[in-house]
């Protein structure tokens, strides 16, 4: 569970002045000014409450601050805005920032807090040592909001604020990616249905309609008479045999990958019957449905560079095989650019702001288990030009430094051609505790004594773990600083001996860190060493070449980062793999669908586990994405609901309409 901070306040307000935020000497912001009421005396808070008790900027206020032109800033109420893409033109010349990448040690159920690492790193940097900063977050996904881990804003005085907006539907993004995957979903049945229920001539005659006494191809049938070879433009002119090779897409209904998405975590969607009512004529299949999140689109908003790109990636998503074994796409099912409708305003980054008023952009979120876990190319192109030469970009990548971290290098980096400058790699006492053998850590339950008292035993043997995520960063050639972020029942001897192990262990520095309890002003330290840290000569490397066929660049990962002895695949994944390369496929990169909770594929296996076999029983394509993911184990991409959810303390008051209960 998480802590709640204390929150002291003082007689009469203070104002804190925030340096000045601008990119260009020609863009000159102004002085953000953030108050800050006190008491004399200390008592304990929620996020809620910390977050509810600042008074942001007012976002337009925030956008000058940070050097954006009023046409560049769509307003979405008083705290948050999208950013549109024409400001990477207009500042192409301008020399980008420092690139700072936020990951962690394999967590406990409760998470160790790199969110509100990637926070009081920002605000440290802006409004305490007055460097240019800005924080890219992903948005939050309403099924942990609602279920066991709670909203992702961060917390205690580390947090986005308004947090109520940041963890519910934010400006509307994942909702468009809902729409956008199950209007996918919907025209690969109903074509299947409508080609089975018609013949050549009625089909086409349907597809291909006579409008207002005249019959033409849209741009999108134009472009698929292309790809057949197909030269004709006159919908009339076309043989019996080039009608039915463009009517006919033969989907083949046991290979569609395809499912239908829904940001709730609802465990009875994972199998289900579709085509049951009278009207779909007897076409039955079994289905499934995913979590919101894990939709190839979310993968493809997030590492997209341009409205272009996201346009011909939507297009060359792969959702099933025909009957041929060739691949079908989006486009082939015309709906590429009612994709790119639904999506043009999802693709601009939201600005939203810090406690202490430092600039945070907010933008996709995939999870590092099922998906590449990581906020957006977009945010963090816009981001680097915005800071200036000397101002730091920082983002977070999901779970542990096996998962989030080594897809953002061996993803992101590939897609952004961006080079990170140093690495901050988050760890706790209580996580360090638990890969030293102490007991389970349970959401929602008490932390056994082991975790409130000192330990020194077992925080030395879980710092094996540590020195293991240490290890898979310096595979990559960046420098790793170690944040140790501080729980108010972490002794000073625990605190000191994880950050001497940690230097040992060959990390740049180690910090202890408190800016949950002290904001940006408790990250100082952590700061400075990552300023000296982007200060050093950078080997950034790839872990794989991209020419090595799936299964040694899968093998590479497993015994590398995670540390198996070898892997195995089922019949099932050996034969999507051969079929991904007949198809052209083999040269993407790899992401790998596992457990966050161990560097193994088994959950309970804490520490750093060897000498087992990686199971792989599924692969399948993100084609638009641009990877390939093999499921490890029985990896679901739709979470279920425990016993007793969030939802239980998340009310409304109908006088005030705040929020209440999130966290």
């Amino acid at each position: 569970m998480k802590e709640t901070a204390p929150h002291i306040l003082c007689a009469g307000p203070w104002t804190l002045l925030l340096p000045e935020f601008t990119a260009a000497k020609h863009l000159c912001g102004h002085k953000g000014q953030l108050k800050i009421s006190w008491l004399l005396f200390v008592f304990f808070s929620s996020d809620i409450e910390i977050s509810r008790a600042q008074s942001p900027k007012a976002v337009d206020v925030l956008a000058k601050e940070i050097g954006l032109l009023t046409d560049e800033v769509e307003i979405y109420g008083q705290t948050k805005a999208k950013v549109r893409l024409s400001l990477l033109e207009r500042l192409k010349d301008q020399p980008d920032g420092k690139y700072v990448l936020v990951a962690g040690i394999t967590p406990t159920p409760l998470g160790e807090g790199k969110s509100t690492v990637t926070i009081g790193l920002v605000q440290a940097l802006t409004a305490h040592l007055n460097i240019n900063s800005f924080a890219c977050l992903r948005q939050p996904s309403q099924g942990p909001t609602f279920g066991v881990k709670g909203g992702a804003a961060g917390g205690g005085y580390a947090q986005v604020i308004p947090m109520e907006e940041f963890n519910l539907h934010l400006t509307g993004d994942i909702h468009a990616i809902t729409a956008a995957n199950n209007l996918l979903a919907a025209a690969i049945d109903a074509r299947i249905l409508h080609e089975n229920t018609q013949s050549d001539k009625a089909l086409y005659n349907r597809l291909v309609p006579v409008v207002n006494g005249v019959r033409g191809f849209s741009a999108i049938q134009l472009a698929r008479l292309r790809r057949l070879g197909i030269s004709k433009t006159d919908p009339g002119t076309l043989t019996e045999e080039e009608i039915n090779k463009f009517a006919r897409l033969d989907i083949d209904p046991s290979t569609i990958t395809w499912q239908r998405v829904v940001d709730t975590n609802d465990r009875f969607l994972r199998k289900i019957t579709v085509g049951q009512a009278n009207t779909e004529k007897g076409f039955v299949r079994q289905a499934q449905f995913d979590i919101a999140v894990a939709s190839e689109i979310m993968a493809i908003l997030a590492l997209t560079t341009s409205l272009q790109d996201m346009k011909e990636r939507l297009g060359k998503m792969v959702v099933a095989n025909d009957k041929k074994g060739e691949p079908i796409t989006a486009e082939d099912l015309g709906v590429t650019g009612a994709l790119a409708v639904l999506m043009k305003d999802a693709i601009k980054p939201t600005l939203m702001q810090t406690l202490e008023g430092t600039p945070v952009f907010v933008h996709a979120g995939p999870f590092a288990n099922i998906a590449h876990g990581n906020s957006s190319v977009l945010a963090d192109k816009i981001a680097l030009k915005l800071v200036g030469e000397k101002g730091f970009v920082v983002t977070e990548a999901g779970f542990g430094a096996d998962i989030g971290m080594e897809k953002f290098f061996n993803i992101k980096c590939r897609a952004s051609g961006l080079v990170p400058s140093v690495v901050v790699l988050v760890a706790t006492v209580r996580a360090l505790k638990m890969h030293g053998g102490g007991p389970n850590v349970t959401a929602g339950a008490p932390l056994k004594k082991e975790y409130t008292e000192e330990n020194l035993q077992l925080v030395a043997d879980g710092c094996c773990n540590l020195q293991k995520q240490i290890q898979i960063t310096q595979l990559f050639g960046v420098p790793v600083v170690v944040a140790l972020n501080v729980f108010k029942t972490d002794s000073p001897a625990e605190i000191d001996l994880v950050c001497k192990i940690a230097k040992q262990s060959g990390a740049f520095d180690a910090v202890p860190c408190n800016h949950w309890s002290a904001g940006g002003r408790g990250a100082v330290k952590l700061a400075q060493a990552v300023e000296r840290a982007a200060n050093q000569k950078n080997n950034f490397k790839y872990l794989y070449s991209l020419e090595l066929p799936i299964v040694e660049k899968i093998r590479i990962i497993a015994q590398k980062v995670y540390g198996a002895q070898d892997i195995e695949l089922s019949p099932t994944a050996q034969s999507q793999v051969d079929r991904y390369t007949r198809q052209g496929f083999g040269n993407l990169p790899i992401c790998m669908a596992k457990t966050h909770l161990s560097l193994s594929h088994q959950p309970e296996r804490k520490g750093v586990p060897t000498g087992f076999i990686l199971p792989i029983s599924d692969v399948r394509a993100s084609i638009g994405a641009g990877f390939i993911y093999p499921l490890v184990g029985t990896m679901s991409t739709m979470p279920g609901l425990p016993t007793r959810p969030c939802f239980y303390d998340i009310d409304l008051d109908p006088i005030t309409e705040q929020v209440k209960g999130l966290f």
